[in-house]
């Protein structure tokens, strides 16, 4: 592995643990074993440094989400959802560090400040979003999903969704001891019944046969 990304991975576990802030460049270089002069030869500064980090996470999360969606197969709108839920789900649990670096508050702080930050944190959640509400869109399409706003929905469902995996990110709940109550939930709110009742009539054996 090259010094640059020695110095990333080190960094990034630092971050997740202690936070940006309380993470001094003297920490990483002891246990890098490079120099602080080389850490500043890569990267400007511990904000770059930062930066850097997230910059490699959002490229890595969507690259998994695109490798999912080529390879999974949905009948429905509703299916495609709940397929989304479930591998993010999972990809919290794979990549347990960097999810906790997303969730520190001083993440959103630098925000605020550092234009560069903001895009990358803004890609991760707009990509994600934008899957969410594609899976709407398509269910209002094939009947598997009620007439909803799908943007709102979208955002409806991430709040549910990326709650409930703060909560294991930060050791305060079992996530997983909730999914199925959060796909029943999302299901209820989603649904098309009417669509449903519909397709069970078509299916009954006619009475008068």
């Amino acid at each position: 592995m090259k010094t640059k990304d020695i110095i990333l991975e080190a960094a990034a576990q630092l971050f997740s643990k202690r936070g940006f802030r309380e993470t001094p460049v003297t920490e990483i270089s002891r246990i890098t074993g490079a120099a602080e002069g080389t850490i500043f030869y890569h990267f400007k500064n511990k904000e770059e440094l930062f930066v850097a980090i997230l910059e490699n996470f959002k490229k890595k999360i969507i690259e998994e989400f695109k490798n999912y969606e080529g390879q999974a197969e949905f009948k429905t709108g509703l299916e495609m959802l709940e397929g989304i839920i479930a591998f993010y789900f999972r990809l919290a649990g794979t990549m347990e560090d960097r999810f906790l670096l997303l969730h520190r508050h001083d993440l959103y702080e630098l925000a605020e400040v550092n234009p560069i930050c903001r895009g990358h944190l803004e890609d991760i959640f707009t990509y994600f979003l934008d899957l969410l509400e594609q899976a709407v869109s398509r269910g209002q399409d094939d009947g598997s999903v009620r007439k909803t706003d799908p943007k709102k929905m979208a955002w409806i469902i991430f709040s549910l969704v990326d709650g409930l995996v703060r909560f294991n990110t930060f050791r305060l709940y079992e996530a997983g001891a909730l999914y199925n109550e959060l796909i029943e939930s999302c299901r209820r709110m989603l649904e098309n019944t009417r669509s449903l009742e519909r397709l069970n009539t078509c299916l009954e054996p006619s009475s008068r046969s």
